[in-house]
């Protein structure tokens, strides 16, 4: 399993993922105080849907393509307010969908003056772009580093609050291990932090085991939140993702339990289209 990021920027897992970091950006700038943003596998932060590896694949048309067509409801358009009035905003996008800003641009164009941002990225060529992107801004310090060493050692941050963002290629058949070991000693460090683990699920064993290697991990308040377009086949592509949470804003429950339902209606590619909220104890949702 690869997943580079400009193979599939804008697809069904950046609906999920982007939809809900978001969300938690905005939750935790209710407080003046200011906020720390670690993004552990941050791509190039910006991708030309118009050529190259988002080109080939045109996977963003099931995503983000879908989502800018469809017309939602007032109380859907103002949860998703934050993350497209961000693609919209960009300047490439003022004739229609060029680009798709990935999570550090996402996040860079919320933040507030008071507010910081760590991104690290380990392909050196993808790490090049990232730092050119963000050459001269004060307020982001790009760093060339695996994402499982900024994992461990960027946290705590001196800012005592913040959100994680754990979201790795998963080229390696013992990605979902590091995750959940990554995770955990993160936790053990800021244990006050907001974490979102972000995983691709096309083999539920393998995602099972991770959810049952978290649950006996000692770590309170882990909610799983999944959106799938249609039901995984074997061999076949990704149709569905999911993210582990790590002290979620209480109010994300409500706003997933709207959101959801209307996203998965819209990018819903064939039976089996569906989502879930749960936590690790207890099932809250099943879809």
């Amino acid at each position: 399993m690869n997943y580079r990021h400009a193979f599939h920027a804008g697809n069904i897992g950046d609906v999920l993922k982007h939809a809900v970091l978001a969300r938690v950006i905005t939750y935790l700038q209710a407080k003046p105080g200011g906020i720390r943003i670690i993004d552990t596998h941050a791509g190039i932060g910006l991708y030309d849907l118009t050529k190259g590896d988002a080109l080939k694949t045109g996977e963003w048309r099931q995503g983000i393509g879908k989502i800018l067509d469809a017309n939602p409801p007032k109380q859907i358009a103002e949860l998703l307010a934050p993350w497209l009035d961000v693609v919209r905003g960009m300047p490439e996008n003022a004739d229609g969908l060029k680009v798709y800003p990935g999570s550090p641009v996402l996040a860079r164009r919320l933040m507030r003056p008071q507010d910081r941002l760590s991104v690290t990225e380990l392909h050196p060529d993808d790490y090049k772009r990232l730092a050119e992107l963000f050459a001269g801004d004060v307020h982001v310090k790009a760093i060339e580093l695996d994402g499982w060493n900024a994992l461990r050692g960027f946290v705590p941050p001196k800012e005592s609050r913040g959100v994680v963002l754990v979201d790795p290629a998963f080229e390696e058949t013992n990605d979902f291990q590091t995750l959940a070991t990554g995770i955990y000693k993160a936790w053990r460090r800021f244990g006050t932090g907001c974490y979102i683990a972000w995983y691709p699920i096309k083999d539920r064993k393998t995602v099972n085991r991770f959810y049952d290697a978290m649950s006996q991990a000692g770590i309170p308040r882990i909610q799983i939140t999944e959106l799938m377009a249609a039901k995984p086949r074997a061999g076949g592509p990704m149709t569905g993702s999911g993210l582990l949470m790590i002290n979620a804003p209480w109010t994300l429950k409500a706003e997933l339990q709207t959101l959801l339902p209307w996203l998965t209606k819209v990018v819903a590619q064939g039976a089996g289209a569906d989502w879930r909220f749960f936590d690790l104890t207890g099932e809250i949702k099943e879809g």
